[in-house]
């Protein structure tokens, strides 16, 4: 086993490809192939499975990969505490966030800090974002879940709150203990709803608030991502649930909050402890700090 022959693994991993990694790291693909199938070949083991032109890891090439996501972000780290105060002018930076509303005002500040960076932005439920960040899949992460881990650091952004939507003809747009856009939880007594996969912080959150008061829905429509609870609930599913940052202008629906219950989320900027000192990781979280305050 050669540095060689695991930066190849990695590369490939990383893209999904033989030809994607070879334009990625400008190698040839016949190099990239060769490495790995000599790392194979080594040890005896088959590390991806190829489907056409993609391929995806097995299960000891998932596993290799953990391990040399955390070598070579090791490296990084040795880099940039090596390179000590030295200008951040290009790089890339992946991020897992639960929201693109959130997150993208910090990406926007450290563009303009240095504009030779480049980004990846995977959108997912909070609990995804989180596991991405420990198995090393983004340098950072932004998500509505406070987490007590001693392996993470974390800056409080802002509060948000979770808010109630229906079309503007939706019957709780027009119940008797609604008014002027607000309405008691029990409001919900007997409705369907429409919302975000377990794992949400929005359906957690409303859950949690429903469950401690005794309401209880008629049904749930579970829907993957927020663009589809929106259009379930423009098509009359049922009463969708979202941050109030994100529903924005829409005359489709109907805004709610709800009067009587707690339903303020706080978001958060992470990374890794160990990672803190990394160039990108270290400007990122300086951002937003800057933002928070």
């Amino acid at each position: 086993m050669t540095p060689t022959q695991l930066r190849a693994f990695h590369l490939v991993a990383e893209q999904g490809s033989f030809s994607a990694a070879a334009r990625a790291s400008g190698l040839s693909q016949p190099n990239l192939s060769g490495q790995v199938t000599a790392l194979e070949k080594a040890y005896g083991v088959h590390l991806f499975d190829r489907r056409g032109r993609s391929v995806t890891p097995t299960e000891t090439g998932r596993q290799l990969h953990g391990v040399t996501t955390r070598l070579f972000a090791l490296q990084d780290e040795a880099r940039a505490l090596l390179a000590g105060e030295q200008a951040l002018t290009r790089g890339h930076l992946r991020i897992a966030a639960d929201s693109a509303h959130h997150v993208v005002p910090i990406m926007a500040a450290l563009r303009k800090r240095a504009g030779g960076l480049t980004f990846a932005l995977s959108i997912d439920n909070s609990a995804i974002v989180l596991e991405r960040l420990l198995r090393h899949e983004a340098d950072v992460a932004v998500m509505a879940k406070s987490v007590s881990d001693p392996r993470l650091h974390a800056v409080r952004l802002r509060t948000d709150r979770v808010v109630l939507f229906v079309p503007a003809k939706h019957p709780l747009a027009r119940h008797p203990l609604a008014k002027k856009g607000r309405a008691p939880l029990a409001a919900l007594n007997g409705q369907e709803l429409v919302l975000r996969e377990r794992g949400s912080i929005t359906r957690e959150v409303l859950e949690q608030a429903m469950a401690a008061a005794e309401v209880r829905p008629s049904s749930i429509v579970e829907v993957q991502t927020r663009e589809g609870v929106r259009e379930a609930v423009a098509a009359g599913f049922g009463v969708g649930a979202v941050f109030a940052s994100e529903l924005g202008e829409d005359r489709r629906f109907r805004r709610i909050i709800v009067a009587d219950s707690d339903l303020a989320v706080a978001e958060y900027a992470l990374c890794l402890q160990e990672r803190r000192r990394v160039a990108l990781v270290r400007a990122f979280m300086e951002e937003a700090t800057r933002l928070a305050s």
